[in-house]
């Protein structure tokens, strides 16, 4: 089996505060996370009865199995460097109660939860937060139950899209599911987002199949789709479900799929007419038979035909819901710049294209679907945009310059149509539907740290998305929340909240922001759960106190801070 490329801390303390200082605050420090961590034991033990089995789920700072717990789901480096601010308690929850009990606690001693049930984020705000926190980690909870009598599945959130792939893989070769191609992306966070695949163009996107979902609310209820009622059911399949609560588990209905699906990967340089097939394929992949999804990468590499020159390479990689002579036919009508012949195909089970699509080699046995691959992570940024009118031949040289000269960003295009056109905007929050030819995610990982190596990085990967802007949605210039950006906005969760979160909301969420606001306000009016780009409260609802100053302000009130800690904490910034 072969995988080809895919898919300790410091305290920084100005010089001129004396070290009995510094000294009085560590040991501050320590006093209040072990109060902290007290208070919220005992809150626990109480809320589930279960005094001795607390104490297996919680994971405080000074735990040896802090960092592993902690680095194990995160996906990308710059997010876990020395200074980046820690939670203080891991939450690994193995019941349903454990996450009720988490909410109740966290709220009663003011400390803010982050909900991590994969680690795919982009922007690490499911595991990170610059006030103190309190890390829920689902992926104990990741049951997966398939009743192919109904068709359906309840999935926990903590479950990966590899074992849901997989646990279907077992019970039918003709169902499937469609979502992501990456196998360790967390159900949680790729559902609650919208959950893109390579068959939304017959089937559409994750939530469009969600029929059931368990939540638990800002008051530390359990609700269904039954209790929770239709406007929460329809913010958290596309809005995000940490602004709305902690999912637990989604209800899904399956697809049919073939006994045998077909795949192929063709790569042209610009030196191999690169530029007609990008131009073609524009044309061809939005319009084309729905059983075909055929992506686009477009990367900077070094020319083989003209040494010591740049090139671009752009690589068409595709699955069909059919067989190869179908394919090659349909192919030949409509894409014939290709050249695609059947020895260029491949004919697999559509679990094969499943891992195949996560970048193993073909024939790979389905059980790498399993393995989550804990604690590995690049250093990556991405971004995303949206494109509604084709780029034209003259359009494509430029971008090709300005690729090149940007660096090593690349451009995944992927195509529309089909299902997406048919569904309405307003379906899901989830807005981006008919009217859009494709979706770009801009690229770019690196393996080198440091602060200079991360700004030249991305300032490449601005300054590309920058360059794009003739060519894609405007007004707004809309982007993919499964694609986390906290460039296009930031909140901070104090006055200006909704203003602010209106920056980022209308750009992933177009005119059902308004709608998501109102569910938000309705069901979490304290803004309990929130984060750098959740939904927002309506504004007579905020209560004009920053997240930050009530969660530090509660947390220095449990353990009894003097007026001399307080002093040393904003001496020290913490």
């Amino acid at each position: 089996m072969m995988r080809k490329s895919g898919c300790s801390s410091f305290l920084n303390v100005p010089s001129m505060i004396p070290l009995f200082l510094v000294l009085l605050h560590v040991s501050a420090s320590w006093a209040a996370a072990d109060s902290v961590y007290a208070t919220f034991v005992h809150c626990l033990s109480k809320q589930t009865n279960q005094p001795n089995q607390v104490s297996h789920i919680l994971y405080a700072q000074t735990n040896a199995s802090y960092t592993s717990v902690l680095r194990a789901y995160i996906r990308n480096s710059r997010l876990n460097t020395s200074s980046t601010r820690k939670p203080v308690i891991i939450v690994t929850p193995t019941q349903e109660s454990h996450v009720q009990a988490a909410v109740i606690c966290s709220k009663s001693i003011g400390l803010q939860i982050r909900t991590r049930s994969g680690g795919h984020d982009y922007e690490g705000i499911s595991y990170i937060s610059d006030v103190p926190f309190i890390l829920l980690d689902m992926f104990n909870l990741r049951s997966i139950n398939i009743d192919l009598k109904e068709q359906t599945a309840w999935v926990g959130t903590g479950a990966t899209l590899g074992e849901l792939f997989y646990r279907i893989w077992e019970k039918s070769k003709v169902h499937g599911f469609p979502a992501g191609a990456c196998p360790t992306v967390g159900v949680g966070g790729h559902f609650s987002g919208g959950g893109y695949g390579n068959m939304l163009r017959k089937y559409g996107l994750s939530v469009d199949h969600v029929i059931d979902a368990r939540i638990v609310d800002a008051k530390g209820r359990i609700l269904d789709k039954a209790s929770m009622g239709e406007d929460l059911f329809w913010a958290i399949r596309g809005g995000g479900g940490a602004s709305f609560g902690v999912i637990l588990s989604y209800k899904l209905n399956l697809v049919p799929v073939p006994k045998r699906v077909t795949i192929f990967r063709v790569e042209r340089t610009l030196e191999e007419k690169a530029t007609d097939i990008v131009y073609k394929w524009q044309q061809v992949a939005t319009t084309t038979d729905d059983n075909l999804f055929m992506r686009l990468l477009l990367q900077p590499v070094r020319s083989k035909l003209k040494k010591g020159e740049m090139t671009v390479r752009a690589s068409i990689i595709t699955l069909f819901l059919g067989n190869a002579e179908q394919l090659v036919s349909l192919l030949g009508k409509e894409f014939p710049e290709l050249g695609l012949k059947k020895e260029n195909v491949t004919e697999t089970s559509w679990i094969g294209s499943v891992v195949w699509w996560a970048n193993f080699d073909i024939g790979t046995s389905p059980d790498v679907l399993l393995d989550r691959n804990p604690d590995s992570a690049d250093f990556l940024k991405r971004k995303s945009d949206y494109v509604q009118k084709p780029i034209s031949k003259d359009g494509l040289n430029w971008l090709w310059k300005k690729m090149i000269m940007s660096g090593k960003t690349g451009l995944v295009f992927n195509p529309y149509g089909g299902k997406m056109s048919e569904i309405p905007a307003s379906a899901t929050p989830f807005p981006h539907r008919a009217g859009n030819l494709f979706k770009i995610q801009y690229s770019l990982s690196w393996e080198e740290e440091g602060v200079v190596v991360d700004k030249n990085h991305t300032t490449q990967i601005r300054t590309l998305f920058s360059y794009m802007t003739p060519f894609v949605s405007k007004n707004p210039r809309r982007a993919f929340l499964n694609y986390r950006d906290l460039d296009i906005g930031v909140n901070r969760n104090d006055k200006n909240s909704y203003e602010e979160g209106k920056v980022y909301g209308v750009k992933y969420f177009n005119d059902n922001f308004n709608r998501l606001v109102k569910v938000k306000t309705a069901v979490d009016p304290d803004n309990f759960f929130r984060n750098e780009q959740s939904i927002p409260v309506l504004p007579r609802f905020h209560s004009g106190v920053s997240g930050r100053s009530t969660s530090i302000l509660s947390s220095l009130k449990l353990v009894g801070a003097s007026m001399w800690t307080m002093l040393f904490a904003n001496l020290l910034n913490i």
